[in-house]
């Protein structure tokens, strides 16, 4: 029996990076999480202990920081790019390079030019894929989007067997943590647009939808995106359903007409789709 060396990548993982771009009395922040990962010809370091085909991942860490310097930082597609070419083609033994990227939203402070506030919740996502021989894959994405409809859904005719004790719904409260990640067909003219377009679009969707289920509801999200969004081809959701139970009140001689709720946080029913235009070109890399 033999025994061989299998799929491999290395990398710097969570490079904290804040870029601080001055235009006069007003400054621009970006806030992001860069993580690095390279596979090509590395079979020596695992087998021998040979590091010469390795760049240290101390070195990814610093080109992060030093490209920000350099280039600047705008859409983190645009930044992403720049990193993963950089490392496929200064580099013989590195094949292809994975780069992924959160973006943690701020918002100016009016009072003065230089002042910010966290935005809660929601991220900006990335993760581009390039090879040496120019294969390029952008995929976009949110986390953390928390949406909540207070009625326009419904839960009822399912299967039952012995264990089921849930009670048909025919108006309860819809809310998710929305995970979106969209992927680009092609060029992208501006990945900061379409970010825009298609987050917008997954809102309509969700706040739009009469849903009878969160599944109905995920892929009404998928189709709205990709009917008004030319440039993607692909859009997977995860949907954790974050039920928010009607609390019994009758024992304090209290009725509750849909009123008064538990949000509860666990277990939770858990929704994943991927919804794709029919003659979509293949992936081509692997999502992760």
């Amino acid at each position: 029996m033999a025994i061989i060396l299998g799929p491999n990548r290395y990398g710097k993982a969570e490079t904290r990076l804040v870029r601080v771009t001055r235009d006069g009395e007003t400054h621009h922040l970006k806030d992001l999480n860069v993580s690095t990962s390279l596979s090509g010809a590395m079979e020596a370091v695992h087998l021998t202990g040979d590091n010469t085909a390795v760049l240290p991942t101390d070195t990814q860490k610093n080109t992060v920081y030093a490209f920000a310097r350099k280039h600047g930082v705008d859409q983190i597609e645009d930044f992403a790019l720049l990193l993963a070419r950089h490392f496929t083609t200064s580099q013989p033994a590195v094949h292809h390079a994975r780069v992924e990227i959160e973006e943690y939203a701020w918002d100016r402070v009016p009072v003065t030019g230089h002042s910010f506030t966290r935005r809660g919740g929601e991220v900006r996502t990335c993760v581009v894929h390039h090879d040496r021989d120019g294969r390029v894959s952008v995929v976009s994405g949110l986390k953390d989007l928390v949406l909540l409809n207070t009625t326009g859904s419904e839960f009822h005719g399912y299967a039952v067997d012995e264990y089921t004790t849930l009670p048909p719904a025919t108006d309860r409260v819809l809310a998710t943590a929305v995970h979106a990640r969209w992927r680009h067909a092609g060029d992208t003219p501006s990945y900061g647009d379409s970010y825009a377009r298609v987050r917008e679009r997954l809102v309509e969707a969700f706040a739009g939808t009469h849903s009878l289920s969160l599944q109905q509801t995920l892929y009404a999200m998928g189709e709205r995106a990709l009917a008004d969004c030319p440039e993607i081809c692909e859009v997977r959701l995860v949907l954790p359903n974050r039920h928010h139970v009607a609390v019994d009140l009758s024992p304090f001689g209290l009725d509750n007409d849909n009123e008064v709720f538990n949000a509860a946080d666990r277990p939770y029913g858990l929704i994943e789709g991927a919804v794709l235009r029919d003659d979509a070109p293949g992936p081509g890399f692997a999502w992760e």
